[in-house]
């Protein structure tokens, strides 16, 4: 099939060294592209550069690529290139010149650019509600656990009394300001590129306005500036997605060590856990050592992507193509961390006596010497005489419980669900015929 950028005979090996895998990736992004080719059509339409009769064949082309793809019967090949390629290739073979004015106006750049967005929009609310999900888990799991008393530790040292429901807290709240993070990526990716054409708008009367309120975005960017965000608006998301994974990690290091055989504070779900080739007894934590394996892959696309841009002039370069895979897979490694993390949050068995256990007297020292503090005893002489009996310490009978915020970060979860339910209904609303 012919290209749209085609002048001549096809070159098999140029072909295959730069379509490389779009074509494959495309097919993930072709929902997104139909439904921008929607809005241009109608945009066309609106600029009577089409009539009502081809605005019609070419909404029901769109719909039937649509139906197609979902059941399957809709392959984007290496000879297309591309979903863009593919999708006039249809509209052409089924309606004539109305398919061929469906590029009107407009270049792959930001048809390209328009569908990606729509894409990281749609992603970044899966993501939102991936990490509320793994957030409101943890909550449960710390009302659960507020009262099991477990060691506290710096420097991978028992330091001070803590339990478990004070560290699946913590992760709570760092959840929840990942949130603000993720809002903030959405605002800003929430620009328009359709007509933004090869990086200079078109001279044709295409309202980028009504575009937008078709699509839903907020703003209206500078044709150059569109093109110019290409590439580092997608390193901006794969950070993103890199802090959440980099949260996710961390758990994943605390679980495998709490749930060694020294330590036995905790007992991973078994149908999580992987086995040995050699070794029967084995119960291997593979979810959690992938978890943390592949927030270094994320960290790594964020290294190829800003590398990719960093020295770019400005308008369209083909060098960005290569920042899509990147941006995708980081989007497909976060959300599923995110659903394994659950899982294991939710199935997670605590062993009570065993973190009680394990603390050592010495993790009372600091509130010893903060009782001394509390007599009017200088802190650094209340810690010197402590420190100087440190072998004569005991562990309380009753050891005080550290205080949890849990009704605030369930109100603020809860606050973060709603707004997220709002967006999620106006951009589902948009991403549809």
């Amino acid at each position: 099939m012919p290209k749209l950028w085609n002048k001549g005979k096809d070159d098999k090996e140029v072909e295959d060294f730069t379509v490389g895998d779009d074509h494959f990736l495309d097919q993930e992004l072709l929902q997104y592209d139909l439904i921008a080719s929607s809005a241009h059509a109608k945009a066309l339409r609106k600029a009577k550069l089409i009539s009502e009769e081809e605005l019609k064949k070419l909404l029901t082309g769109l719909r039937q690529i649509g139906e197609a793809a979902e059941n399957g019967q809709f392959t984007i090949l290496k000879e297309d290139e591309d979903c863009h390629t593919a999708i006039e290739n249809f509209l052409t073979k089924r309606f004539g010149d109305a398919g061929k004015k469906i590029h009107t106006g407009r270049s792959r750049n930001d048809q390209a650019l328009t569908a990606i967005r729509l894409y990281e929009k749609d992603s970044l609310l899966k993501a939102a509600d991936a990490t509320l999900n793994l957030a409101n888990e943890l909550i449960t799991f710390s009302k659960r656990h507020s009262t099991t008393i477990m060691p506290g530790y710096t420097h991978m040292r028992q330091a001070m009394p803590s339990s478990f429901g004070l560290w699946a807290e913590a992760f709570v709240e760092i959840l929840i300001n990942e949130m603000t993070t993720i809002k903030s990526a959405y605002k800003r990716i929430n620009s328009n590129p359709l007509g933004s054409a090869a990086s200079y708008g078109t001279d044709l009367p295409i309202d980028r306005e009504y575009t937008s309120k078709l699509l839903g975005f907020s703003n209206v960017p500078n044709p150059l500036a569109a093109a110019n965000s290409r590439g580092k608006d997608e390193a901006m998301l794969i950070s993103v997605m890199h802090q959440i994974m980099l949260s996710l990690s961390r758990m994943a290091t605390d679980l495998m060590l709490f749930s060694t055989e020294e330590f036995g504070y905790v007992q991973l779900p078994e149908e999580l856990c992987t086995g040995s080739s050699m070794m029967p007894q084995k119960k291997n934590p593979d979810v959690l050592e992938l978890t943390r394996a592949k927030t270094a892959v994320v960290q790594g696309h964020y290294v190829t992507v800003s590398s990719i841009v960093k020295d770019l002039p400005s308008g369209y370069n083909r060098d960005l193509q290569l920042t899509k895979r990147p941006v995708m897979e980081s989007f497909d490694i976060t959300l599923s961390s995110l659903a394994i993390m659950k899982r294991i949050v939710k199935e997670l068995k605590v062993n009570n006596k065993r973190c009680l256990s394990a603390c050592s007297p010495g993790l009372w020292a600091t509130e010893e010497a903060d009782k001394l503090v509390k007599g009017g005893m200088p802190f650094r002489q209340a810690y010197k005489e402590v420190a100087s009996r440190l072998d004569k310490l005991k562990r309380p009978a009753k050891p005080i419980v550290p205080k949890l915020k849990s009704r605030r970060l369930i109100e603020l979860l809860g606050e973060e669900r709603r707004l997220l339910v709002g967006e999620q209904e106006k951009l589902q609303g948009k991403l549809r015929f």
